[in-house]
């Protein structure tokens, strides 16, 4: 599991020469999403942030004009990860069955390598804010309609429903849901094998409890 100390580290001890914007763009972006996740929103400043990342609040200023606009930033960032991550799988080729399991696999993936953005995105939302209320409301809804077209063909084979219909989006929600439910009792119980969580979902989410294979 990352932690923003190692980020601090990196942009320590690393070269002295001079980067472009981009470059330090992702620095900055890189560890303030440690940051962010490990702290929280008010527990973190701008100057913490600049600090791991080996720049100067003048520099962060130019890229961030604000606490929040980083977090923002961030949080979208990091959705369209997890987005591309998963939807990889989803439209992989094979059978419904091995989608499904491709992508349960996907999702444990991406939280087990980036653990830091899974809990940016799911456990810390107690920012407070009401712009960040709203604005982290709308990547949950888009990252559901996302998820939603992407299974479109199974949702329409399994059930007869559009994608696009609000039972298809509550069904989503439920498959993420349980997923990230299922992430987090991982990193509470880290020695538990990843192929056993997959199983697990599995013959919870396409066998159903107490129905043979």
């Amino acid at each position: 599991m990352g932690t923003w100390e190692g980020v601090k580290t990196v942009a320590e001890t690393g070269p002295k020469t001079r980067m472009r914007g981009s470059a330090r763009k992702t620095l900055i972006t890189e560890a303030a999403l440690e940051i962010f996740a490990s702290k929280g929103y008010h527990a973190t400043s701008l100057g913490e942030i600049a600090k791991a990342a080996g720049v100067t609040r003048t520099v962060m200023y130019d890229h961030f004009p604000s606490k929040r606009v980083l977090l923002l930033a961030v949080m979208q960032e990091q959705n369209t990860v997890l987005v591309e991550y998963v939807g990889a799988r989803i439209t992989g080729a094979g059978p419904p069955r091995e989608r499904m399991r491709s992508t349960i696999d996907a999702y444990f993936s991406f939280a087990q390598s980036r653990p830091a953005a899974r809990r940016l995105l799911f456990d810390r939302t107690d920012e407070d804010d009401p712009e960040i209320r709203t604005v982290r409301q709308g990547i949950r809804e888009s990252r559901t309609r996302a998820v939603a077209a992407l299974l479109g063909n199974d949702i329409r084979a399994a059930f007869g429903l559009d994608p696009s219909e609000p039972m298809a989006e509550a069904m989503v929600e439920l498959l993420i849901a349980g997923l990230d439910g299922v992430a987090q009792w991982w990193e509470r119980h880290p020695d538990m094998p990843k192929s056993a969580l997959v199983e697990g979902a599995m013959r919870v989410l396409w066998t159903g409890l107490g129905n043979p294979e």
